[in-house]
């Protein structure tokens, strides 16, 4: 039987692993079995951090315009904000209410104006 050498293919996979983890420290870059873990968490910690984003983009939205509300109004609330909204059918997401609370105020003011006054039927 002839000797077969195994160089090629598991040194591939080997370099593709390494180029993934060239960034790690220590052995974490340069041992194939510690740099194989630690890719493996890397990647599940990137899927889970996306969802994570979502919750704290929504969080910081959600404290701007609370922020803004209570600015001049002592008495009204984010949550009292919302609520008008919903009940006047405004579809205003919180993104946009607070990219319009932190550029324009003038526009954000007329807009809370117009839940405060308008009479509820």
């Amino acid at each position: 039987m002839t000797r077969v050498k195994r160089g090629y293919t598991a040194r591939r996979r080997r370099k593709k692993i390494r180029l993934f983890a060239s960034t790690f420290i220590g052995a974490h870059s340069r041992l194939t079995r510690a740099t194989t873990q630690q890719r493996m968490r890397a990647l599940v910690s990137s899927h889970l951090d996306r969802s994570r984003k979502k919750i704290y983009f929504r969080r910081l939205w959600i404290t701007r315009i609370n922020a803004v509300t209570r600015e001049e109004r002592v008495f009204y609330s984010y949550s009292k904000l919302i609520h008008n909204l919903y009940k006047r059918q405004l579809l205003l997401n919180r993104k946009i209410l607070a990219q319009i609370a932190l550029s324009n105020k003038n526009c954000f003011d007329m807009i809370l104006n117009k839940i405060i006054n308008k009479k509820i039927k």
